[in-house]
C-alpha cells in the first residue's frame, strides 16, 4: 500500500502522486509510473505497487489533478484537455527530480496514454535512464528521437485498433535511425492486453486482457529495468 506524495515540478508548481516503497529502500532504483486515459485510478495504482514488490521505488504522478473515471467518454475528455507536452516535460520531469534525490537511476513506463507520455518523456526529461513503452504512442513528428539517449522497450499488440503496428514499425525505424537502442516486442494481442481490468462486457471494444502476453510482457520489463536501472 503506498501513499500520496507532493512534488515540485521544474517551473515550481506542486504536483501530487502515488508512491510505492519497497520493502528495502537502501540502494532501490525508481520508475515513474504514466497512467492511461482513466485517471491515477486502483489499476495503476496496482502497476506501481507491483513495481514496489520487484523492489523498486514507483511513482504515478497525477496528471489530471485528482480526477479520474470509468467512462470512455469522460476519459477522452479528460485526455483532450491535458497538454502533453507540459504532462512530460513538467509534470513528468518533477516526478523524475523527485526520485532522482532517493535513487540513482530512474525509468518510465506508462500505458496507452501513458506510454505516449513516456516516448515524449525519454526526449524531453533528460534525467532519465530508460523507458518501457506499453501500447501507445503521439503522433512520430511529435518525437524528436535524437533527444533520446536511453534505452527504450516497446510492448505492442498485433491487433491493435487504436495504435495500428504499422506505426510501431516506423517508430522502431524512426529510433534505430537515431541511434537508440530498442527492444521491440510484438504480441499476437489486443489493446490493452497488459490491463486486468479490460475485460468482460465492460470493457472498451477492441480492448481485451491477456493474461499470458501481460505475463510474458512484465518478465521482460522488469529483466530490462533490472540491467537499465540495476
Amino acid at each position: 500500500m503506498g501513499t500520496t506524495v507532493t512534488f515540485q515540478r521544474p517551473d515550481g508548481q506542486s504536483v501530487s502522486g502515488y508512491l510505492a516503497e519497497p520493502a528495502h529502500l537502501a540502494g532501490a532504483p525508481a520508475v515513474v509510473v504514466i497512467q492511461e486515459w482513466w485517471g491515477l485510478n486502483d489499476q495503476i495504482r496496482g502497476v506501481a505497487d507491483r513495481l514496489a514488490q520487484a523492489g523498486y521505488i514507483a511513482l504515478v504522478p497525477d496528471l489530471y489533478r485528482g480526477k479520474s473515471t470509468v467512462e470512455a467518454e469522460e476519459a477522452h475528455h479528460l485526455m483532450s484537455g491535458l497538454n502533453f507536452g507540459d504532462a512530460a516535460s513538467q509534470d513528468v520531469r518533477g516526478a523524475v527530480q523527485y526520485l532522482k534525490g532517493r535513487a540513482v537511476k530512474v525509468g518510465v513506463t506508462g500505458f496507452c496514454m501513458g506510454g505516449a507520455l513516456t516516448l515524449l518523456a525519454l526526449a524531453n526529461v533528460p534525467e532519465l535512464d530508460a523507458g518501457v513503452v506499453w501500447y501507445g504512442c503521439p503522433p512520430l513528428e511529435y518525437i524528436d528521437a535524437s533527444k533520446i539517449k536511453v534505452p527504450v522497450q516497446g510492448h505492442w499488440a498485433t491487433q491493435d485498433q487504436f495504435f495500428k503496428i504499422e506505426t510501431v514499425d516506423a517508430l522502431q525505424a524512426q529510433l534505430t535511425e537515431a541511434g537508440v537502442s530498442t527492444d521491440f516486442h510484438r504480441y499476437l494481442a489486443h489493446h490493452a492486453f497488459a490491463n486486468e481490468t479490460a475485460v468482460g462486457p465492460g470493457r472498451i471494444p477492441a480492448t481485451q486482457y491477456d493474461a499470458v502476453w501481460a505475463q510474458q510482457a512484465w518478465d521482460r520489463t522488469l529483466r530490462f529495468f533490472g540491467r537499465t536501472l540495476g
